[in-house]
This record gives C-alpha cells, sequence and structure tokens, in this order.
C-alpha cells in the first residue's frame, strides 16, 4: 500500500538515525518544592480538550485465547494528536494509538499471522510508524509501517514467540512521541494458553516531560530539556495523574476470593518503574512478560524497565483497597503514579484484623 510514498519516507526517516499513599497525605493542594521549571514564565491558559479522557480503561482486555490453532488476525491502529488534561486544569498534547494511553492491549497467539495497518490520521502534524518487539524483522516493523499524515501502511508477521511485548512509535523523535503516549502492549499467548484468572487488568506506565511543574494550571508545552536531563514532571500510569484512583476513572474492582492478573507495560522512555501492590503482593510474577518460564512467587516489588512489560497475579483475601505504584515513592506523591484497585466482600479476621485492640493478648510479644 502506498508504495510510493513508502519509499520517500523510509529515506527520510533514515537520515535522522493522590494524592494519597496508604492513607499518608499528598500534594493534592498543589504545594510543591520548587524545581528547575518553577522560574519560568506563566503557561498559557488551559487549551480546549479534544477528547474527555486519554486514559485507557484498564479493565479492556482481549478475552483469553481457546482455539487450538493459528490464524490471520488483521489489527489496525490509528494515530490521533490530541490535546487533553493530564490533571484538572492542566493540558497537554498527547500522540496516541486509538486515542488512549497506552495503546490498545492486542492479543494473539503464538503462531498466528498479523496483517497490521498503521493509519495516521489527516490531521495529525507528523509521520509516525510501529516498532513491535514480537517481530522479527528490520525495526520491529517501524520502516515498513511509516506513513505521513493522511496516509497509511501495513505489514504481515508471524508471532512467532509467546510473551508480553511493547509496541511503540520509532520515528527520529520516538522519546517524544513514547512519552507523549505512543506506546502499548502486544500479549502473544503460548499455545497452552495462560492460567485461568478472575479478571485481568492492564496499565501502562511513561513519563511526561512539561514547560511548568505538575499541578501548574494551564497549558503546558513539552519540555525537551527536561526529558534529556532525565526529569519528568509526570510519572504516569494510563495517561493521567492518579487515572484510575478512587477518586479519578476508578478503582478496579474485584470480588473477596478472585484472583487477578495484571499487564503491565512501560513506556518509558527512561525510567525504570519499581512496581508494586501496597496492601498485596506477587503471587506469580513474570519479569520481562516472559510468560513460559517458572514464575517468581510471593514478590513485593518488581522492576519493570522502560521498552519491557510486566505480567503478575495478585490474590484478594480480604476486603482492601490495593494501591498499584512505583515504589520511587516520590513519583507517586508529586507526579501521579497510582491506580487502585477495591476488593469487596465477607472480612476474615483471621488473616487481617484492622480493629483489633490488643485485649486477647497473652505474655510477650516476642520470645
Amino acid at each position: 500500500m502506498f508504495d510510493t510514498s513508502r519509499r520517500k519516507l523510509l529515506g527520510a526517516v533514515g537520515l535522522g538515525a493522590l494524592a494519597s499513599l496508604a492513607g499518608c497525605g499528598g500534594d493534592s493542594d498543589g504545594d510543591q518544592t520548587p524545581g528547575a521549571r518553577a522560574s519560568q514564565s506563566t503557561p498559557e491558559p488551559a487549551s480546549e480538550p479534544d477528547v474527555d479522557s486519554v486514559a485507557a480503561d484498564p479493565t479492556d482486555v482481549p478475552d483469553p485465547i481457546e482455539r487450538d490453532h493459528s490464524e490471520t488476525i488483521e489489527v489496525t491502529l490509528t494515530v490521533e494528536e490530541v490535546t487533553a488534561e493530564v490533571e484538572p486544569g492542566v493540558t497537554v498534547d498527547y500522540m496516541t494509538f486509538d486515542g488512549q494511553v497506552p495503546g490498545p492491549m492486542l492479543r494473539v497467539r503464538q503462531g498466528d499471522t498479523v496483517e497490521f495497518t498503521l493509519e495516521n490520521a489527516p490531521e495529525n502534524a507528523t509521520l509516525h510508524n510501529v516498532d513491535f518487539h514480537a517481530v522479527y524483522g528490520t525495526g520491529g516493523g517501524a520502516v515498513a509501517t511509516t506513513a505521513a499524515p493522511g496516509e497509511e501502511n501495513a505489514m504481515r508477521f508471524q508471532a512467532r514467540y509467546p510473551g508480553a511485548f511493547i509496541y511503540h512509535c520509532a520515528v527520529p523523535n520516538m522519546d517524544y512521541h513514547i512519552s507523549t503516549g505512543m506506546f502499548g502492549m502486544i500479549l502473544v499467548e503460548p499455545p497452552e494458553g495462560l492460567p485461568e484468572v478472575d479478571q485481568e487488568f492492564y496499565l501502562g506506565q511513561h513519563e511526561l516531560y512539561t514547560s511548568h511543574d505538575a499541578g501548574t494550571p494551564g497549558h503546558h508545552s513539552f519540555d525537551y530539556e527536561a526529558m534529556r536531563a532525565e526529569e519528568p514532571t509526570y510519572v504516569l500510569l494510563n495517561g493521567e495523574k492518579f487515572a484510575y484512583a478512587a477518586d479519578n476513572h476508578g478503582p478496579m474492582e474485584v470480588d473477596v476470593g478472585d484472583t487477578a492478573r495484571v499487564y503491565m507495560v512501560s513506556g518509558g522512555p527512561n525510567l525504570t518503574s519499581s512496581f508494586h501492590p501496597i496492601g498485596n503482593v506477587w503471587s506469580e510474577a513474570w519479569p520481562n512478560g516472559s510468560v513460559t518460564t517458572t514464575p517468581d512467587e510471593f514478590v513485593q516489588t518488581m522492576s519493570v524497565p522502560p521498552g519491557s512489560c510486566f505480567v503478575g497475579t495478585l490474590d484478594f483475601e480480604v476486603p482492601s483497597r490495593v494501591k498499584l505504584v512505583d515504589h520511587a515513592l516520590t513519583r507517586v506523591t508529586r507526579k501521579g503514579c497510582l491506580a487502585e484497585i477495591d476488593a469487596t466482600g465477607e472480612e476474615d479476621e483471621s488473616i487481617y484484623d484492622p480493629d483489633f485492640d490488643g485485649s486477647t493478648h497473652e505474655g510477650p510479644l516476642y520470645d
């Protein structure tokens, strides 16, 4: 498709080679420690958002694959450049796949053939493409899929190896494109599938570099120098500050007794996440999205580097609110990296008794 424009594009591309954490108060009133951006001029007034939100719904996960054979799967992603709020009163310009951050989760079976098309909407301003880490081939398909505004390009690939893999835009300014939202996950299930769970959730972490401190009202432009210094304004799960916390679009919900699988893709472009559930533990944890290996068990915190994925399960044995965070905790309290899961159901005081007053205890606490 579009062979002539593709040859021109390849030549061009080749030349550019919460507020609250476990009950402790945060910076919800906007009081911030002065930073490098504090001396800059007042931002422009907040822009009118193009969309209500870019935060991907974490429950929008494709169904597990139950077939016992390979198929040809057609996938189309559309690049949408939009303006939206990163927090109330603060707008930024995002670049997205299908208008959401992270981009849609894709799910195929090992051995499937994927016919993939990237559409670059005509109102966009720049070139875009996709690099799939699940692809054998030049640039993970980035060269083949590069498209100018108003055009599209396509490729076909076979999903040869299983696991959870990132996909992302990979034009020369790829760090900028990823920072503003252009990343997602493709899950390649092994032929035997994955263990059955009650719930599945999908999250994506990335950092956003803007011209003013977090919480400064108005429209923030992108700050390339802050990105060069790797000093983000925001560190986000699903594109907004505290996107799926209870006070925003969340929380996610489960029942006591459920097991939930969490898929997390780290877009970066620079920071490694220390992914941790407060009030729970990863019962099973697959580092780097390697779902065919023996999982780690009962792990508190998992390191998820940029350009990688994590798959982990949580067991919910008592009613609770579990906070999913980056345990580099300044990223939570000051930069917005938090999502929440509420487990509802019958209490079991033999496991956890928040009202225990010590009246039944006899003898020394420790012998």
